[in-house]
């Protein structure tokens, strides 16, 4: 049974690791703002086991006018268990949690692979391509709600 459940961010590292920081430090898994009380983390669970993790922060990006933001980072699903609509339902759970809490817009920066995943889904990327330092070329995406 496949399940979406808040989760403290110590949990996430288990898939944090593995698909977003494969080869680095333990370390490299904490983002700033994990822990503030404003900050979401949902795991999804196929039946007890960890496959799939996305951390929803309230933060505001002054590139769009909106005054409720939410950005998502961190949204990753293991390997073994992708191309199943499982990041699809972690993305469409943040989105249900920002209408129900009136967030006008979710951004998140992508990785340049993983832009026509979100496309699919009505985020728009906005202006170039940039590097994220030890992590890759990505895009700044949005959707408004």
């Amino acid at each position: 049974m496949i399940t979406i459940k808040e989760i403290p961010s110590k949990e996430t590292y288990a898939v944090r690791q593995p698909v977003l920081r494969k080869g680095k430090p333990i370390e490299s898994c904490i983002f700033d703002g994990d822990d503030l009380e404003t900050t979401h983390h949902y795991g999804l669970f196929d039946n007890e086991n960890l496959i799939g993790i996305i951390s929803l922060f309230k933060k505001i990006n002054p590139i769009f006018a909106e005054r409720n933001q939410a950005q998502i980072r961190g949204m990753a699903v293991l390997e073994t268990h992708q191309k199943k609509g499982f990041g699809e339902a972690l993305v469409k759970h943040c989105e249900t949690y920002c209408n129900e809490n009136k967030v006008d817009l979710i951004w998140f920066n992508a990785r340049t692979a993983a832009v026509g995943f979100y496309q699919k889904m009505n985020y728009q990327p906005q202006g170039d391509a940039f590097d994220i330092k030890d992590v890759g070329e990505h895009y700044l995406m949005f959707k408004r709600l």
